[in-house]
């Protein structure tokens, strides 16, 4: 029998102090079987940082083509495609022709994911930030988030503050950029 998916709901009070944006924003994600509880983690916290009108979560791992995260505009054309985790130069090449906005955030070893796009041919790859998040605060997040959980999410001059219950994380962000064949 095929494992379904679990649901986690997020009732979340954003401040990206950085763009100006305050919101509360409820959330039901679908974390596919095969998916690990960081990867989801990483989907909701770039939904965060990337948060404004348009923008819309997808079924994750099972989501086949399309990136954890898109924006949309009021005409339905995508604006900006958010992947996260390892996508390859193909998906990021091809993500870069459909929309404006192209960024990843990664919870896996950034220097592998540098390495396996240097050279390669992205199209506008010098302008696609990849986004770092440390590994070892999401799995301390992913210790303690329930399947429905409150939170406050602050993020401000390269760093995201999650709070769930009592207890507060840290997770830095850091920018890096692939090197695509010149």
């Amino acid at each position: 029998m095929a494992q379904t998916a679990t649901i986690y709901t997020f009732g979340i009070d954003l401040a990206h102090i950085d763009r100006g944006v305050f919101e509360r924003l409820d959330l039901k994600v679908a974390r596919h079987p095969s998916e690990t509880t960081e990867y989801m983690l990483t989907r909701v916290l770039a939904y965060c940082c990337e948060f404004r009108e348009g923008i819309a979560m997808t079924e994750g791992l099972s989501s086949g083509d399309q990136p954890a995260v898109l924006v949309r505009d009021l005409t339905g054309r995508i604006t900006a495609w958010i992947e996260v985790g390892m996508p390859d130069a193909n998906r990021l090449h091809r993500a870069a022709k459909l929309a404006a906005r192209v960024a990843v955030y990664t919870h896996r070893d950034v220097r592998q994911l540098l390495a396996q796009l240097a050279g390669q041919k992205i199209h506008r790859g010098d302008e696609i930030p990849i986004y770092a998040l440390e590994r070892g605060r999401l799995e301390e997040l992913a210790s303690v988030v329930d399947r429905r959980a409150d939170a406050a999410i602050s993020i401000s001059a390269g760093d995201i503050y999650v709070t769930l219950g009592s207890r507060t994380v840290t997770v830095p962000i850091v920018e890096h950029h692939a090197t695509p064949a010149g």
